[in-house]
């Protein structure tokens, strides 16, 4: 398997390009529109088609490359069913597949942060969007966050996955790169609760301030990356 896990700094936001063999097809997690030359020119190198661009959910923190993608590639974009961004060509459910090649990624809905968030599990990794990330999770106060749905989310799906199962966000602030579901369990301050009330008046108790993009990358997010939507 071809795998790269590609950082965009302004943003912290990781992208991961997959592809099950040198000169197949390849999908994209989470890229980031200003890095869509990056992306275009990697795949070129690695002699790979884009069949397929997809976003874990609506992002607030920056905006999506999945227009950009299509028109230079020709790809297919895809978020889940659940989504407003009603400009993909391909709305996903849980338990269906994304794939390129023989490369099956199964989709979990995992919503909590937002009320669209998916994650995407392999046999050894899950890609976990904003729902679970190394060492925290995902805020949830806005674009109908619920912390409720939330620990769900963490302790009835992502947490149950096997102890060695590779963890990738779509997001990390101090510098890791990956973690593993038994690392979660046992060093993530955020699931050290003794219950889901506990987690909810712990999210609910944060105060944060709004993603300083919030305001243009979620319109821009729900048209696919078109900064002039309304």
């Amino acid at each position: 398997m071809i795998f790269r896990q590609l950082f965009d700094k302004t943003s912290s936001t990781y992208t991961y390009l997959l592809a099950e063999r040198q000169g197949g097809e390849a999908l994209l997690i989470d890229p980031v529109l200003e890095n869509t030359e990056q992306y275009v020119r990697l795949i070129e190198e690695l002699n790979l088609k884009l069949v397929l661009a997809v976003d874990t959910h609506i992002h607030a923190d920056h905006v999506t490359a999945l227009g950009a993608l299509r028109e230079q590639s020709g790809c297919a974009t895809a978020m889940g069913a659940m989504t407003r961004a009603e400009c993909v060509s391909v709305h996903f459910n849980e338990g269906e597949k994304l794939r390129a090649d023989k490369l099956q990624l199964e989709v979990l809905y995992t919503p909590g942060h937002t009320d669209d968030s998916y994650s995407f599990l392999l046999p050894d990794r899950v890609f976990t969007g904003d729902t679970l990330l190394i060492r925290g999770t995902g805020r949830t106060d806005f674009q109908n966050g619920d912390p409720a749905a939330q620990y769900d989310s963490l302790f009835g799906k992502l947490l149950k996955l096997p102890e060695n199962t590779l963890v990738y966000p779509a997001h990390d602030y101090n510098g890791m790169t990956v973690s593993t579901i038994r690392e979660e369990r046992h060093y993530n301050p955020r699931l050290q609760v003794s219950d889901k009330q506990a987690y909810v008046d712990l999210m609910n108790g944060l105060k944060l301030d709004d993603p300083r993009l919030m305001d243009i990358a979620v319109p821009a997010n729900r048209a696919c990356g078109a900064l002039n939507a309304a």
